[in-house]
C-alpha cells in the first residue's frame, strides 16, 4: 500500500509543478502576443512590449503567490501521519 500512496505524491508533486509553470507563463506569453498583435494592427511603439512584458510578470507572480498560498492551505489541513 506505501508504494501506491508514494506514486501518488509522485504525481501530484508533478501536477504542482506543472501548474506553477502554466500560472507564470501563460501570462506572460499572452501579454506579448497581445501587444505584438496590438503593435501589428494599431502601428503603436515598442512601449507597448515593454507594459505588456511588466503586466504578465506581475500577472504570473501574483497568480504563483495565489497558487502557493492554496497548497500551504491545503497543507496545513491535511492530517499527517507521525511514523
Amino acid at each position: 500500500m506505501g508504494s501506491k500512496n508514494g506514486m501518488l505524491e509522485i504525481m501530484r508533486g508533478l501536477s504542482y509543478l506543472t501548474q506553477v509553470g502554466l500560472s507564470v507563463a501563460a501570462p506572460i506569453i499572452l501579454c506579448l502576443l497581445a501587444a505584438r498583435w496590438l503593435q501589428n494592427r494599431f502601428g503603436w511603439g515598442s512601449w507597448v512590449l515593454i507594459t505588456a512584458l511588466l503586466f504578465g510578470l506581475i500577472s504570473g507572480l501574483v497568480s504563483l503567490w495565489k497558487f502557493l498560498m492554496l497548497v500551504q492551505k491545503k497543507a496545513s489541513d491535511k492530517p499527517r501521519d507521525n511514523k
